[in-house]
């Protein structure tokens, strides 16, 4: 059977039609999928960016403190104490750059302490590094970690205390090297244990965790310090004004 040709006419008229056109539908296609390309690189490129900015500002471990009970879990200051019967949570959280911070630890934080000692409180701490991203420094991740390698030695309340004791008289000026070791020391760290400290400093040994809890209480609403916790129950400062409101505070929230 002969075949149908195409008129001369028609097929002169499509190959017209295809230069005029100039292949533009085919580059277009080829445009587009390039810039696609190139967008999605950009787009890996940058978490590769983020990645590595955030490992070299919080390192690479993933140590958690013994205190906590994983990344983005509160620190129990006072696991060591056996608790009294019915004794609640108290929930601090902190960040070691906050001035407001400062103020509740000289008004509230030998009582906190006392009753964390005495059994009568768990003591839970969640370290903050908010103000990090507002100053533009690292200094509330740094102590941070310096807290918890300061527990490792079992003397995380005293580098606590210390820390907020001493807080620089500009907000973002941080504390020089020399200082924060001082702190470890007039904690009671030394010897050997001293040694054991400026390694887990200097490693950046639980940045990653002091990150994560920043991380997880973000996400928890609790994007303010201080903000105490007790028992579920956001204190409110003006009702719980000093030490004394704090104790009868938890005495009614014993069990």
């Amino acid at each position: 059977m002969a075949q149908k040709s195409i008129p001369k006419s028609a097929r002169q008229a499509k190959i017209d039609a295809v230069r005029k056109d100039g292949g533009g539908g085919v580059n277009r296609i080829v445009v587009g999928a390039v810039v696609a390309v190139v967008a999605i690189v950009a787009v890996v490129g940058g978490v590769v960016v983020a990645e590595r900015n955030k490992q070299d500002r919080v390192g690479t471990s993933t140590a958690v403190p013994a205190g906590a009970s994983g990344m983005g879990q509160g620190f129990v200051a006072n696991a060591d104490v056996t608790l009294q019967p019915g004794a609640p949570t108290l929930e601090v959280y902190e960040d070691f750059q906050c001035p407001a911070c400062a103020q509740f630890e000289q008004v509230m934080g030998r009582t906190v302490a006392d009753l964390a000692k005495e059994g009568k409180i768990k003591l839970v701490y969640h370290l903050k590094t908010f103000l990090d991203a507002n100053l533009r420094t690292t200094h509330s991740l740094t102590m941070g970690n310096a807290a918890m390698c300061a527990a490792d030695a079992g003397k995380f309340q005293a580098f606590h205390d210390s820390v907020y004791a001493n807080m620089p008289a500009q907000e973002g000026q941080g504390w020089p090297t020399a200082t924060v070791k001082g702190f470890a020391e007039g904690a009671g760290i030394t010897g050997g244990a001293l040694d054991t400290w400026e390694t887990c400093v200097d490693e950046r040994k639980y940045g990653t965790y002091v990150e994560s809890t920043e991380e997880s209480s973000s996400k928890a609403g609790i994007n303010s310090t201080p903000t105490v916790v007790l028992d579920g129950q956001k204190l409110d400062f003006n009702a719980v004004p000093d030490p004394a409101a704090l104790t009868a505070a938890v005495e009614a929230a014993t069990k």
